[in-house]
This record gives structure tokens, C-alpha cells and sequence, in this order.
């Protein structure tokens, strides 16, 4: 789990704060989505800075006479 989520150590790279609400603050300024948890921290997915976008499913193969 650790590496799904940035650490604090991270998000005070990444914004260059260290008091949770001025992280919150810049992260909303730069665009990037995140969320509170119940503790009041910033939790940002380490998808969302690396760029990586989630596996969409793959629609299952249907004939083509049963889809119209």
C-alpha cells in the first residue's frame, strides 16, 4: 500500500509544505486530484504524478448477430 499512495515526505516535496492545510492548498493550485483523509491529510496517487492511467476493462466479445 505504501506504494499506491505518495508518503508525507513526498507531498512536502511536491508542494514544498509541510502543514497539511497548505498542501491542500497547493495541491488544489496545481491541478492535482487528491483527497482528504479522515486524520485531515492531503492523499495523493502516486498514478496521478507518475502519469499513469488506470486499466480500463475490456468489453467482452460478443458476436456481432447478437449485438445488433
Amino acid at each position: 500500500m505504501a506504494d499506491t499512495f505518495l508518503s508525507g515526505e513526498d507531498l512536502a516535496v511536491l508542494t514544498g509544505r509541510k502543514v497539511k492545510s497548505k498542501q491542500i492548498e497547493a495541491l488544489r493550485r496545481m491541478g492535482v486530484a487528491f483527497f482528504v483523509n479522515a486524520a485531515g491529510r492531503p492523499v495523493v496517487a502516486r498514478a496521478v504524478i507518475e502519469g499513469r492511467k488506470e486499466q480500463m476493462p475490456r468489453p467482452a466479445w460478443q458476436p456481432k448477430v447478437l449485438t445488433g
